[in-house]
């Protein structure tokens, strides 16, 4: 059986190989793979940075963003259905993980399909844990292999109201900064709650930005701060400096979220009233999010749907890149869009 596999910790080690063919045991659900997306995470596992492979194994499957069909009925599930699964597993000892929330596990113990403990979906077969499936409609089809990058911002959001719901808080006016696959998907998600949104990126324009409603600025020509104030900032670019200048660009009782990753050493700059004067005054805040529980799976298919629905030629466009899985160089450096892997048709 094929597989795009790693070594974690080393890089130049990413390759299609031959793995040990799956079966699936009792209370699993065997599932085929048709396509795996392509994130940040995936090429800093790949370049050695990030990644932690089975107990006992020097290699780890890549792929965390599915989309397979069920290939034997059994378990609420039948054969030709479309699924995605959840990325992160629970840690098994721990109150958030005994809650059933392992995005927010408390030890650090938990394991992730294709990132850290547990093989991932870049193979052909999967033998998976049913409570873990996601079932994908039938009029998404392909649209399916973004349900986790989806779920992953319906979390921020969730989060997002959690915290601004703290104390009376409303959601009129935000702004996404960085417009990859992420940010496309959180401009879209707020849009359809008819939220003011404003999406900001290097690129010069973004028709798919303005074809859901939301405005689009090029950071190239204007600063963030001319946009005025907001009251939430995703930040999904992955830029440490900008993560700490959104605390500047909230109203009051603002909530910022990051969702990018900048692991590089780096001093970041901000002005000490921002942070020493007017967050504390004005009950500002700032979250980190990252990967998501079942109900923000949930909520990703159904909003997935809607969009799709409202802005069916635009969302249609969110894959950029389609290659085979020997291919997968491609999808790595692709940038523009979501770059996917397919195993299967």
């Amino acid at each position: 059986m094929l597989a795009l596999v790693t070594q974690p910790g080393r890089t130049h080690t990413t390759r299609v190989a031959d793995v040990p063919a799956v079966e699936a045991r009792e209370g699993e659900v065997l599932v085929r793979t048709l396509e795996v997306g392509v994130c940040g995470t995936d090429r800093e596992i790949s370049e050695g940075l990030f990644g932690v492979p089975p107990e006992d194994e020097p290699l780890l499957v890549l792929g965390h963003e599915a989309l397979a069909v069920v290939e034997r009925d059994g378990y609420g599930f039948t054969r030709g259905q479309l699924v995605t699964a959840t990325v992160r597993r629970s840690c098994g000892h721990c109150i958030a993980c005994a809650e059933e929330s392992p995005d927010s596990c408390l030890t650090g113990d938990y394991r992730e399909r294709g990132i850290t403990r547990l093989h991932g979906y870049a193979r052909e077969l999967v033998a998976e844990d049913p409570e873990q499936l996601v079932a994908i409609p039938t009029s998404l089809g392909r649209l399916g292999v973004l349900a986790e990058p989806t779920s992953i911002c319906e979390r921020a959001l969730r989060h997002a109201r959690t915290i601004g719901g703290r104390q009376p808080w409303q959601l009129e006016r935000a702004l996404v900064i960085g417009a990859g696959a992420i940010g496309l998907l959180m401009t879209y998600l707020l849009r359809l709650a008819d939220v003011e949104v404003w999406t900001a990126s290097l690129e010069p324009e973004s028709e798919l930005v303005e074809q859901s409603g939301a405005r689009y600025v090029s950071t190239q020509d204007t600063e963030l701060a001319e946009l005025g104030t907001f009251d939430l900032v995703i930040e999904a670019a992955g830029n440490a400096q900008v993560m700490a200048q959104t605390l500047g660009l909230l109203r009051r009782s603002g909530v910022a979220c990051l969702l990018g990753i900048d692991p590089r050493e780096q001093t970041i700059e901000l002005d000490g009233p921002v942070l020493g004067l007017d967050t504390i005054l004005e009950n500002r805040v700032l979250f980190g999010s990252v990967n998501a529980q079942r109900q923000d799976w949930l909520a990703a298919v159904a909003d997935l749907e809607r969009a799709q629905k409202r802005w069916p030629e635009a969302v249609e466009h969110f894959v950029t890149l389609r290659v085979p899985l020997d291919h997968f160089g491609e999808a790595f450096e692709h940038r523009g869009g979501k770059a996917t892997l397919m195993l299967s048709d």
